[in-house]
C-alpha cells in the first residue's frame, strides 16, 4: 500500500501497489502542517476525486478526517459522502475497541472500512506526540484485544503504525484479516509508506521504518536548477521547441 494524493502519481503507483491510499498524511506532506488533524473533510474529497480519475481500477481507500466519525451518526453520514462524490473503495478510521460501534454501523451499512491502530496521528495531541507503542505486555494485550475488536466490527484489515516488532508480529497473528504495516516491523501481511518518504521528496526529517528509494528532492531541484539556467542563458526553448 503507498499514499496518493493526486492522479499523476496515483497513476504511477497505481501499477505496483494492492492498495492506494488517500492518507490524511497529505496535510503533513503536502500542506506543511505539523500534524494531520487541521485536513478537511473537503478537502479530502478533492484529493481522493484525482487519485480515484489517475488509478481507476485500483482499491482506494479514504482516510477518513480528524473529526469526521466521533459518533457513528455522523461517521455513516461521511462516508456515505465519500462513496456519492467518489469513487473509493473502503474507507479507514483511526482508533481501537473503543471505535468498534462506529466500524459496524459502517459495514452493516455497506461500506467497506480499514481500521488502524498503535500510534494514531489523530491522537498525537492527546498522547503528547508521536510515540511507539506496544513497548510492555499490557499494551501489546490492548493493541491485540483492539485488533480483534475491529476485526469482529467487520473490517477487512488493519493498519498498524508505529509499534515494536515484536509486539506486531503477535498482533498479526491475533486475527485473520490482513494487517499494513508502517513502522511496525517485517511480520505484517504487507507495509505501507507514505510516497513522499518512499521517494525522498519530504526532507523535513526522515522516519526511522521509511527507506528512501530516490533521491527524489535532490534530482527535482537539480532539474529546477537546469531550466532555470537554460532560460537565463537563452538556450531554452531551442528551435525544436518552438512553434515556427
Amino acid at each position: 500500500m503507498i499514499t496518493a494524493y493526486d492522479a499523476l502519481f496515483a497513476a504511477l503507483i497505481a501499477p505496483e501497489a494492492d492498495i492506494v491510499l488517500v492518507g490524511d498524511s497529505l496535510a503533513m506532506s503536502f500542506g506543511g502542517h505539523s500534524d494531520t488533524l487541521s485536513i478537511t473533510f473537503d478537502e479530502m474529497i478533492y484529493h481522493t476525486k484525482a487519485v480515484c480519475r489517475g488509478a481507476p481500477d485500483s482499491l482506494v481507500v479514504f482516510d477518513m478526517p480528524f473529526g469526521s466519525y466521533s459518533s457513528a451518526k455522523n461517521a455513516l453520514e461521511n462516508a456515505i459522502r465519500v462513496y456519492k462524490e467518489t469513487d473509493a473503495s473502503a474507507v479507514k478510521i483511526e482508533g481501537g475497541a473503543e471505535k468498534a460501534e462506529v466500524i459496524r454501523r459502517l459495514t452493516t451499512n455497506a461500506i467497506a472500512v480499514m481500521g488502524h491502530i498503535g500510534l494514531m496521528p489523530q491522537y498525537a495531541r492527546q498522547s503528547g506526540g508521536f510515540k511507539v507503542q506496544g513497548k510492555d505486555d499490557a499494551a501489546v494485550e490492548k493493541l491485540i484485544a483492539d485488533a480483534k475488536a475491529i476485526e469482529a466490527a467487520g473490517a477487512f484489515a488493519i493498519v498498524l503504525e508505529g509499534v515494536k516488532a515484536n509486539a506486531a508480529k503477535s498482533i498479526s497473528q491475533s486475527v485473520g484479516i490482513p494487517v499494513i504495516g508502517i513502522g511496525a516491523g517485517s511480520d505484517c501481511d504487507g507495509q505501507v509508506l507514505v510516497w513522499s518518504d518512499l521517494l525522498g521528496f519530504f526532507e523535513a526529517f526522515k522516519p526511522k521504518f521509511a527507506r528512501r528509494y530516490l533521491e527524489g528532492a535532490t534530482l527535482a531541484r537539480e532539474a529546477i536548477a537546469r531550466f532555470a539556467a537554460d532560460v537565463r542563458s537563452g538556450a531554452f526553448p531551442s528551435a525544436d521547441e518552438s512553434y515556427i
